[in-house]
This record gives C-alpha cells, structure tokens and sequence, in this order.
C-alpha cells in the first residue's frame, strides 16, 4: 500500500505530536482517558500504515516532561493505557520488524512501565524496518539540560565541542533528525518537542483531532511535504 496520490520524495524520519485525545472525548461527552484510549488505538494504526509506506524512522510524542502537571488521575490513566498497549505493542513489533527507543528519562515512570520499556528495547534490538522512538516524560529543553550536563561530566574540552559532539549525547543519537513533524488538534506550536533536532524539519499542522488522523490524512501530510523545497539554509535550484 503506497499514498493515494503520487510522490516525489517520502521523508526517512516523520515525528507527530499527537494532540487533541481529551477533546475528542469531550466533542462526545465522554471522559478524556477514553480519548487517550482512542488515541493510543489510532497510533496503532499509524505505525502500520506508516511501515507499509516503508519510513524508517518514526517518532511519537506521548508524554511532555510538563504533563506531569495534569490531574493524578488522568496520569494514572495513561500509564495503565501504555502499559497495555506495550504489551501488545512488542508482540507487533517482532512481526513488523519494528524497533523500539524511548526518549525521555526513565527515572519518573512507574516501576512497572520502566520494566515495560526495558523489555521492549531488548526484545525488538535486531529490528531493522522501522525504528519507532516514544517520547514519554519527554521535553526538549530537559534533553539540552541533560547533554549539557553530560559534557561537563565527561570533561570534554570547550573547543572540541561541535554540532556532532552535541548530536552523539541526546536521546536521539544515531537516529536522523525528523524531515517532516506534523502536530494534530489545530495548535500551531512545537510544545517543546525535538527543540534542537527540529531545526530545519518541515512542519505541518493539521486541525484534525489524533483519534481521527487516519490513513487519508498522513496522505495529505506526505504530499506536502512531498511539494516542498528543502534547501537547509542555501538558495533554490533550479
């Protein structure tokens, strides 16, 4: 299966902010966990469709370093949500072929989830058709903090310190930086999301609520992207 309409260019690395679970529930006057439910469902069936599609790189915003301010309950909601859906989620992973990573610091999470987690790194290490990246307790600003700090510790002389060097201690070393990051539910920001690896990805913002991002709309998605002219600071060709 390949986008309904023809394109040029499919990016290796697309990254979404999954936005807009709680009203989705709310339109349907329904508590917000059952949108984070539904949502957690829909991101089921993007990574399917995307590793049909063939993306090599797929991340996922799940849990921003700032929802820990939300109610207990709700919190308490979503990690029973991941828990299950990692269960089932390693199980799909081998058939797929799909490689786990988990961006964000482990220290926060539930016992249980962390175990979780750990498991799904190990069990999916020698996948190789897709490389699946969740951000849970994730914020950008704290993954500079943390490279930072790692710098100091490892006593790396200041003028040894590049771009490169930078790269190789966040979460994300040895992955590309995304192509394209779409951000679903209408908000028109990055939230604190890839700050440093955002830097020359193309952006696309979508009204449509994440329960109900389906297959036609990564297609439009994938199109335009497909229509733009990346030129990463340099002038246009011809």
């Amino acid at each position: 299966m390949m986008p309904s309409a023809n394109l040029n260019d499919l990016p290796q690395h697309v990254a979404i902010i999954m936005d807009g679970n709680g009203r989705w529930a709310e339109q349907r006057q329904l508590p917000r966990l059952a949108g984070h439910r539904q949502g957690a469902i829909n991101a089921h069936h993007i990574i399917e469709v995307l590793t049909e599609y063939k993306i090599p790189y797929l991340t996922l915003y799940a849990f921003s370093t700032e929802n820990w301010n939300r109610p207990r309950a709700e919190i308490d909601g979503l990690f029973q949500i991941l828990e299950e859906k990692l269960d089932a989620g390693i199980k799909f992973a081998q058939e797929k072929g799909i490689k786990f990573h988990h961006l964000g610091k482990p220290d926060r999470l539930p016992p249980k989830i962390r175990e979780r987690v750990r498991q799904a790194l190990e069990l999916t290490q020698n996948n190789t058709k897709m490389t699946l990246s969740l951000a849970f307790n994730y914020g950008g600003r704290d993954e500079i903090v943390e490279v930072a700090r790692h710098l100091i510790l490892s006593g790396i002389p200041a003028q040894n310190i590049d771009e490169t060097v930078v790269s190789q201690y966040l979460y994300t070393a040895g992955i590309p930086d995304p192509d394209l990051i779409i951000r679903t539910g209408g908000e028109m920001r990055l939230s604190n999301f890839l700050l440093w690896q955002a830097a020359y990805a193309e952006i696309y913002f979508t009204p449509t609520l994440w329960p109900d991002f389906d297959k036609r709309e990564i297609d439009k998605a994938l199109i335009a992207y497909s229509k733009r002219q990346r030129r990463f600071g340099s002038v246009a060709t011809e």
